[in-house]
């Protein structure tokens, strides 16, 4: 018997699946070949097809099952990851009426503002504990208000892991973890937000059901199922957004605990038990994947868009023989020598960044000097760029009550260059540890979970830390210094 992990990612998917009784993950894939791209008809503005994520997780499901050569009828339980925030909207028909506007698209970034000033930032840091900012309630009102035609044919929004589990399953619904990433639930009053709703003008009626984040949120369908090669009715029993599922995946459930990631965005996540968050907004707050109202559970999470992205655009700059490669990349960053010979990177080129209270720097790179730097200068200053910028969201979790004592990381992503990865350990100035683990295993996990095979507390106990990174003193000295002229130059950014 078998578990199956779906991650819906802004660049790949990916699916994994774990054999129950050990737990041990016996095959992983990934589509498409190529990261998906974004459609990007303004500034500011990004887009994807969800009918697109539905064929590549077609293609993904039947690879896996060819792959591993299991028999898909001995898959019990299917979990759900997700790129958060964005939105999906379904017509009567359950078809969609435009793409989804995802999570770092920038359009709805002043409807956010005024929702703060109008419903008040003291009742929106209680009751939504964050500020609508550019979350997925501040994007379907830029649709009422733009697309009017849409909206009258609006029947239900969906959150992007909602879309593929109706896809899936044909049930509408969605979790409480879900609806918070949006701006929907109001936490003090354990239901959705009627003031925002009434603000906004959404109609209650277009709310998914809601579903526990741990239970059967439906079954697969029978045209579905001998589509991908499953036994029809297989259920689907676990959905959470992908930072919330990242921190589960390793394990991280209780105050104190962080986790960090560095795929096309960075992110920074701790738990705390009380419900508070950034008197600024900066940092987000959600419930997380074991919340509940007898007892509490919040992520906070801090996000930098461009991390990964950075690096990806300068691998399709220099791709123009075709033989660039991330590996390459990494090689060429550990040629420089620390502080990039005075070449400096900030990475904020992928919206308005909400750390930076959602204002759009802009990304740049200063003091390139003709005669002096090279690919491998402008390498590593992409990392240390990514690491400063980091560095800088994480001191304002700790600012908001987070210390964290040890951060832990799935090996992936920017995590598999060793100079971005000693960089962050040293620099934050906490040991690194890596386990075995991503997020399409993490739903793996989460769907026995869900099912009832696992318990919370007996989901994880084949999970193991392969490597620990150490933060080297000295090294941590010369990066502090390097970092703060950084800092400045990014204030004067700011304040333009």
């Amino acid at each position: 018997m078998y578990f199956l992990g779906i991650d819906l990612g802004s660049s790949f998917i990916k699916a994994s699946l774990i054999e129950a009784d050990t737990q041990k993950r016996v095959g992983s894939a990934s589509v498409p070949d190529q990261e998906m791209g974004m459609i990007a008809r303004h500034s500011g503005w990004a887009e994807q097809e969800p009918t697109q994520w539905w064929l590549e997780i077609k293609t993904l499901i039947k690879k896996l099952i060819h792959q591993t050569g299991i028999d898909g009828s001995s898959i019990a339980a299917i979990g759900i990851s997700y790129q958060m925030h964005g939105l999906v909207l379904l017509d009567k028909a359950g078809q969609t009426l435009r793409p989804s506007i995802i999570w770092c698209d920038s359009r709805a970034v002043s409807i956010g503002d005024k929702a703060f000033e109008s419903i008040g930032s003291t009742f929106c840091l209680s009751h939504l504990l964050n500020s609508p900012g550019n979350f997925t309630a501040s994007k379907l009102r830029w649709v009422i208000e733009n697309e009017p035609d849409i909206a009258a044919r609006i029947h239900a929004f969906m959150l992007p892991g909602d879309f593929i589990n109706f896809k899936l399953t044909g049930e509408i619904n969605t979790t409480i973890s879900s609806l918070s990433e949006g701006m929907f639930w109001d936490f003090k009053n354990e239901s959705l937000s009627k003031e925002l709703f009434d603000l906004y003008h959404i109609p209650l009626s277009w709310t998914p059901t809601i579903r526990p984040t741990f239970s059967v949120q439906g079954t697969v369908m029978t045209e579905v199922a001998k589509e991908m090669g499953l036994k029809p009715g297989t259920p689907v029993t676990y959905r959470a957004g992908d930072q919330p599922n990242n921190a589960f995946s390793l394990n991280v459930m209780k105050p104190g605990e962080i986790a960090t990631t560095a795929g096309t965005s960075g992110v920074v996540y701790g738990i705390q038990e009380h419900l508070s968050t950034d008197p600024a907004s900066r940092v987000n707050a959600f419930a997380h994947v074991n919340h509940s109202s007898e007892q509490p559970s919040i992520g906070v999470l801090l996000c930098v868009n461009g991390t990964g992205i950075a690096n990806s655009w300068i691998k399709k700059l220099l791709n123009h023989n075709g033989d660039m490669s991330y590996e390459k990349l990494n090689d060429l960053a550990s040629m420089a020598p620390m502080g990039s010979a005075g070449l400096t990177m900030f990475p904020f080129g992928n919206g308005a960044e909400r750390m930076l209270k959602n204002k759009m720097v802009g990304a740049q790179l200063l003091n390139l000097d003709f005669n002096r730097h090279s690919l491998s200068h402008v390498s590593r200053a992409v990392q240390e760029g990514i690491v400063f910028a980091l560095h800088y969201g994480t001191d304002i979790l700790k600012e908001n009550g987070l210390q964290p004592k040890t951060i832990k990381a799935g090996k992936a992503n920017m995590f598999l260059s060793p100079v971005f990865r000693q960089m962050f350990s040293d620099l934050i100035n906490v040991p690194l540890e890596f386990y075995d683990t991503d997020g399409a295993t993490g739903a793996a996990r989460g769907a026995g979970i869900g099912s009832g095979y696992y318990t919370v507390d007996n989901a994880f106990s084949s999970l193991q830390k392969i490597e620990e990174i150490l933060p080297d003193p000295i090294n941590h000295i010369q990066l502090k210094e390097l970092y703060e002229p950084w800092k400045q130059k990014l204030n004067t950014l700011e304040a333009l």
